[in-house]
């Protein structure tokens, strides 16, 4: 049952398409990925709402105002709304690195504007209160680490111009923290861009337990690691500490949270741009007591709730069709979710 009424819970709808394509399985279309968010339910609680992807084939990031009408509806009438919004700023969806030339650096800011777009449109619509408008450098590591500095100057730049735009619609800005975006691979250097943008209204963090724990690891930048070679992982004492180091530094940047799980493994080749993996919560691989470690990012210093997100969101990349396609797989996520807001919410 649930115990609290904050924060709301939410399905991301992307691992539908992240993964997906001529190379791999074929997507799953929104339809599928929304009956199965609506029709997933633990004691009576159900899913409040759905995260997108602005991006073909689930929502264009050219949609027209009556395409978002028709979303809309479709979403309202499974009795879910819309929170955070991804824009597609990546070279391969239209956008361009952060930190690349000036023709780049415009296709990043084409696309944020164009997600702020259709983000007030689906306010006006009624179908979206709350939630931001994700984004990340678009520029892996290898790339960053040729001019660390000066990079990071770069994106900064870049970020704080897309901070404009959103600040035009009201917007905010929630930068993913994950090991393979070139200036927001490492926790150390999330915080480090982060305050080189200095715009804390608008341009936040969002937060994913699977990749935040990868940050501890040093995936990506050893220089950073927390957590010792070969750790042990049946003793938590050195992941708590490891965990509240990194909240600490970027907790109150946070305005977006992801709960997700995490094997400590990677996916990816070489030895930089690798990205973590999501786990099934049931996963007996998982090295992360999702509920409790949920609260390192929901709950401040004193152990009070932050309360500075109204929805969690559930994020779980590369599963296979056949996992994705089952109610099962989903009945057994909203039940992690209840679990983290019984354990973290408030009302």
């Amino acid at each position: 049952m649930s115990q609290h009424k904050y924060p709301a819970i939410h399905n991301a709808m992307w691992p539908g398409l992240v993964g997906k394509g001529p190379d791999s399985e074929p997507p799953i279309d929104l339809d599928t990925m929304l009956n199965m968010t609506a029709a997933a339910e633990v004691d009576g609680v159900k899913f409040d709402g759905v995260d997108l992807f602005l991006f073909d084939p689930h929502v264009s990031i050219d949609a027209s105002k009556d395409d978002l009408k028709q979303l809309a509806d479709k979403i309202r009438s499974k009795h879910l709304v819309v929170g955070s919004l991804v824009a597609p700023v990546w070279p391969p969806t239209g956008g361009g690195s952060a930190m690349g030339n000036e023709e780049e650096r415009k296709n990043f800011l084409t696309q944020v504007r164009k997600a702020c777009t259709i983000a007030k449109t689906l306010n006006e619509i009624g179908i979206r209160k709350y939630g931001v408008v994700r984004i990340d450098s678009a520029a892996s590591p290898s790339e960053w680490a040729k001019d660390p500095a000066g990079n990071t100057r770069k994106i900064a730049d870049t970020f704080r111009e897309a901070a404009d735009i959103a600040d035009g619609f009201g917007e905010r800005l929630a930068a993913e923290g994950e090991i393979c975006w070139g200036g927001m691979h490492s926790w150390k250097r999330m915080a480090e861009l982060l305050e080189a943008v200095g715009r804390p209204k608008t341009v936040g963090f969002q937060a994913d337990m699977a990749h935040t724990l990868l940050y501890t690891m040093g995936y990506n930048a050893p220089e950073d690691r927390l957590l010792p070679e070969n750790y042990d992982w049946s003793s938590r004492t050195a992941l708590d500490e490891a965990l509240a180091t990194v909240t600490k530094t970027l907790r109150p940047w946070t305005i977006d949270f992801h709960v997700a799980q995490n094997d400590a493994t990677v996916k990816g080749s070489g030895s930089h741009d690798k990205t973590g993996r999501h786990c099934l919560p049931t996963d007996p691989n998982g090295k992360l007591d999702i509920a409790h470690d949920a609260g390192f990012w929901l709950r401040d210093g004193s152990g009070a709730p932050t309360r500075a997100v109204q929805h969690i969101c559930w994020d779980g990349c590369m599963f296979s069709n056949a996992v994705m396609t089952q109610q099962k797989t989903w009945n057994d996520i909203l039940g992690t979710m209840v679990a983290v807001r019984n354990a973290q919410g408030w009302d």
